[in-house]
């Protein structure tokens, strides 16, 4: 039997949400429906943000606490939706998940690192995903994941994965001069990491807590481990499946 491919898939609030207030099911379902596509050749792992855009949905929590704590409380009422949401929707496309919740200090121990390693392999092995958060309940603002792009790639790096995907809100990274004349162009392949430092254009989305700086401090931390990463704009309809096709403008960083 082949081996398969093992893709590490961060999808952001931006993506989950399709840059609205709510949670949309039918990003859900595209990400769902492609992975069943391609689940003869590769196996998945996903990190997903999205608990706290979620919880917002259904609740305004009222607290004279600092932000971080509401946002904490706020991540505990979502996350449980998000992974709902999730296993019902992949459910229907005869996908079965389940959930790991990971902080900061997990990839400080040898013991967590290899529990961490374990555990997933096993899930994997029985055709499971697992979809990785980051424990949000516990974290603070000096430990936060930059909108769970750090938490992607130190997973990559520990998982031995073949492929990092990043889904955004662009097509890729842009080159500078086109992005300030507005005529943003793609910087489709990437082999010299500080040449590419030079094009970021410094930005944060706005749901994540991310941008595309920590975007490539993730690719920085895959390219250290020998892991390819792709930056591709999960806002569209079948951006893995089209990827993987080169049927659209992303950006590869090798």
């Amino acid at each position: 039997m082949q081996k398969k491919k093992r893709i590490l898939l961060k999808v952001g609030s931006n993506t989950l949400t399709k840059e609205t207030n709510n949670i949309s099911r039918g990003k859900i379902e595209d990400i769902a429906n492609q992975i069943a596509k391609l689940k003869d050749t590769c196996e998945f792992i996903i990190v997903s943000s999205g608990a706290i855009a979620v919880a917002k949905q259904f609740v305004k929590l009222e607290s004279k606490q600092e932000d971080v704590f509401v946002k904490q409380a706020l991540a505990s009422i979502g996350q449980p939706h998000l992974i709902r949401i999730y296993q019902e929707i992949f459910r229907e496309y005869g996908l079965l998940s389940s959930q790991c919740l990971l902080s900061y200090s997990d990839f400080e121990k040898l013991e967590s690192k290899t529990n961490i390693v374990n555990t997933i392999n096993v899930l994997v092995n029985n055709n499971y995903i697992p979809i990785i958060n980051e424990n949000d309940t516990v974290a603070t603002d000096e430990i936060k994941f930059g909108d769970n792009d750090k938490l992607a790639a130190l997973t990559a790096s520990l998982l031995d994965v073949d492929l990092l995907i990043i889904a955004t809100n662009t097509n890729g990274i842009y080159t500078k001069e086109s992005f300030k004349n507005d005529t943003p162009i793609t910087i489709k392949e990437v082999i010299n990491f500080e040449d590419l430092r030079k094009e970021v254009v410094s930005s944060k989305s706005s749901h994540g807590s991310g941008g595309m700086e920590s975007k490539i401090e993730a690719a920085s931390l895959a390219k250290g481990a020998n892991i390819e990463t792709w930056i591709v704009n999960g806002l569209e309809d079948n951006f893995i499946t089209n990827a993987f096709e080169d049927k659209i403008p992303f950006t590869k960083i090798k």
